[in-house]
C-alpha cells in the first residue's frame, strides 16, 4: 500500500483545467463553453490554448445546457463549467431532459464545490449537488480527491463514459498526495490504506482528512481502513461490500450535506448487503456561510479529529452489536 504525503496545496481546479487542456489535444471533437466565470474554474486555459474551440455564453447556465446538449448530438463533447450551485442546481431541468434523458456525452464541471469556498457564501457553497445529480438517471458522478485525481477524472470521463458526466471540485488549494500512476477507473474505489477495525469511506477532500484520521486512530490501536470513492455514481458496490463484512463498521466522509450524498449512497449498498453500524461525518443540514475556508471546515466538523469521533462511535456501536 502506497505511503500518501503532501506534495503541496492545489485547487483541484487546477487539475480540472489541466484534464481539460490535455484531453482536446488528444480528441479534437471537444469544444468548452463557459459562463462568464471562465477563469474560476478554469476553463480559460482551454479558452487560450483552443480559442475556435471555446464559446462563451454570457451568465446564462440553462442555455449553456442545451448548447451543450445540441453540439453532443452534432458530434462534439462539450466540457462546460461553472459554480456547482449553478452547474447542478440552477439546471437541473435541462440537464434532466436535454442531457440524461437524450443520454448525450456532455461533461459538467461543478467548481467550487463543498463549504471550502469560503468567503463566497452560503449562495456561493454547492453542499447539494451531489444528492441531485446521483439521482439523475444515466448520470455518472465523479468527485476526485485532489488535483492530480482532478486530471485523471477528466480523462476518465472523456474515455470511459458515453453519457453525461457530472465533475465536481473546488477552488481552495488542498493537499496534493495521489500520483499519476494511481489508476482512476470509473465505478471502482480505491483502497487507500489497508485496516481491519473499522472503515472510512470518503470523497472529495475528505479523502486526505480520513488519511489523517487513520493515522491518529493507530494511536489508540486502532486499524483503519480508508476509501476513496472518487466515483459516487456507478457505486462500487462490490468494494463497499467487502469492507462492511471484513471490517464491520463504516465512517462516511464528504463535504457535501450528509444528507443524500456519499453518506447516502453508501447506506443504500450496506442496507441491501451487509447491514453494519454506520456514522456519517458532513454538512449537518444547514447552510454555510461566509468566512475562511479553514475555519469554516473546522466549526462544520470537516476534519480529520471530527472522523475520528465518528470512528470511536460507530466502533462501540459495533462492539455492543449495535
Amino acid at each position: 500500500m502506497m505511503n500518501y504525503s503532501n506534495r503541496g496545496d492545489r485547487p483541484t481546479k487546477s487539475g480540472f483545467a489541466e484534464g481539460v487542456v490535455k484531453a482536446a489535444g488528444l480528441y479534437a471533437e471537444i469544444v468548452g463553453l463557459g459562463a462568464d466565470i471562465t477563469a474560476s474554474v478554469g476553463m480559460d486555459q482551454f479558452a487560450k490554448k483552443y480559442p475556435e474551440r471555446f464559446f462563451s455564453l454570457g451568465i446564462a447556465e440553462q442555455n449553456c445546457v442545451g448548447v451543450a446538449a445540441g453540439l453532443a448530438l452534432s458530434g462534439k463533447l462539450p466540457v462546460f463549467s461553472t459554480y456547482g450551485v449553478f452547474a447542478a442546481l440552477r439546471t437541473t431541468d435541462q440537464i434532466r431532459i436535454s442531457l440524461c434523458y437524450n443520454q448525450v456525452h456532455v461533461i459538467i464541471g461543478g467548481a467550487h464545490a463543498g463549504i471550502s469556498v469560503g468567503p463566497d457564501g452560503a449562495t456561493h457553497q454547492a453542499l447539494e449537488d451531489i444528492a441531485i445529480m446521483r439521482v439523475l438517471p444515466n448520470m455518472t458522478v465523479l468527485s476526485p480527491c485532489d488535483a492530480t485525481q482532478a486530471a485523471l477524472a477528466v480523462m476518465a470521463a472523456v474515455q470511459q463514459v458515453k453519457g453525461p458526466v457530472y465533475l465536481r471540485f473546488g477552488r481552495e488549494a488542498v493537499p496534493d498526495f495521489t500520483t499519476e500512476e494511481l489508476s482512476f477507473i470509473v465505478g471502482k474505489g480505491q483502497t487507500m490504506l489497508e485496516g481491519s477495525d473499522v472503515t472510512v469511506i470518503a470523497t472529495g477532500h475528505m479523502v486526505w482528512e480520513a488519511l489523517q484520521a487513520a493515522e491518529q486512530m493507530k494511536a489508540d490501536g486502532i486499524s483503519v481502513r480508508v476509501i476513496n470513492l472518487h466515483t459516487i455514481k456507478p457505486i462500487d458496490k462490490e468494494l463497499i461490500a467487502k469492507a462492511a463484512r471484513e471490517t464491520g463498521a463504516i465512517v462516511t466522509a464528504e463535504e457535501h450535506q450528509v444528507l443524500g450524498g456519499l453518506g447516502g449512497a453508501v447506506a443504500e449498498v450496506v442496507a441491501v448487503t451487509t447491514p453494519v453500524p454506520m456514522e456519517f461525518v458532513g454538512m449537518p443540514d444547514c447552510f454555510g456561510e461566509s468566512g475562511k475556508a479553514d475555519e469554516l471546515m473546522d466549526k462544520y466538523g470537516l476534519r480529520a479529529i471530527n472522523i475520528c469521533e465518528a470512528l470511536r462511535k460507530v466502533m462501540k456501536r459495533k462492539a455492543h452489536g449495535k
